[in-house]
């Protein structure tokens, strides 16, 4: 299994692109900016996107992609699996002819480009040789966690959170997980704030990966532009017994 982090910054800027994760050449997690710098033919692989919620910076260019690949997609449609919850937003707020046409009617609703898959924490969703199992996290809006693996090798992805305990309970329940991608959006001084955004700072963190009884390399992302560095210090300082990472953006990890 082969991982490529296409975008993983909590923000904008020069070289920042927004959370999307490339499994293999075929499955995309979340779909923020960073998917706007793949070729055209990469596009064309992709075959199934998992969201993990419904902010803008893990979606941002979903619009645009099915847009792209429109002609493509006629031959082989894209499934989308997510939350019922996100599946809905989506569809209210995005393709709804205001602010997008709605692809998942075009060209019609029975040879629709794009297709739902509707996603819920207990499903197992098998492709291949691969398993992606979903679990809840405590986020502002309905949001979730993934844990993908291939029979040889796991990593999971948490997803916007803060303090929760299914997405560690998940990961407790398999013998492996070599990867884990997790977010830390604020540093210790920002504290009030990424509780009452329900996102990771440094200390929060700690208190849950203690939860864990696996040792996977752990990359920290989500990151808010212009804090990275204190944040990961904070990280470091806070779990020094763990193999931890940095992501920037462009990282390739074989499984």
């Amino acid at each position: 299994m082969r991982l490529r982090v296409l975008g993983c910054s909590g923000g904008i800027g020069r070289n920042l692109r927004t959370t999307s994760l490339l499994i293999d050449d075929d499955i995309l997690i979340d779909c923020g900016t960073g998917v706007g710098d793949l070729r055209i033919e990469e596009m064309k692989k992709i075959r199934h996107i998992f969201l993990t919620h419904s902010h803008l910076d893990h979606l941002a260019c979903l619009p645009l992609l099915v847009d792209t690949l429109y002609g493509h997609l006629q031959q082989q449609p894209l499934w989308l699996h997510a939350l019922p919850d996100t599946f809905e937003v989506l569809a209210k707020h995005i393709f709804n002819w205001k602010v997008w046409p709605d692809f998942f009617m075009l060209p019609g609703e029975a040879n629709a480009v794009i297709r739902y898959s509707p996603f819920i924490p207990g499903d197992i969703f098998e492709l291949e040789n691969r398993t992606v199992e979903m679990a809840k996290v405590n986020h502002v809006v309905p949001g979730v966690a993934y844990r993908i693996a291939d029979g040889h090798s796991a990593m999971a992805f948490s997803g916007d959170t803060t303090t929760n305990d299914a997405f560690w309970q998940l990961l407790n329940t398999h013998d492996r997980l070599d990867l884990l991608v997790i977010e830390c959006a604020f540093s210790n001084r920002d504290q009030a704030l990424s509780k009452h955004a329900k996102h990771y700072c440094p200390t929060l963190l700690a208190e849950d990966m203690a939860k864990l009884k696996h040792r996977p390399k752990t990359c920290i992302t989500h990151l808010k532009p212009g804090e990275e560095a204190l944040i990961f210090e904070q990280v470091n300082k806070a779990l020094p017994q763990t193999d931890l990472l940095r992501l920037v953006g462009g990282e390739v990890f074989e499984l």
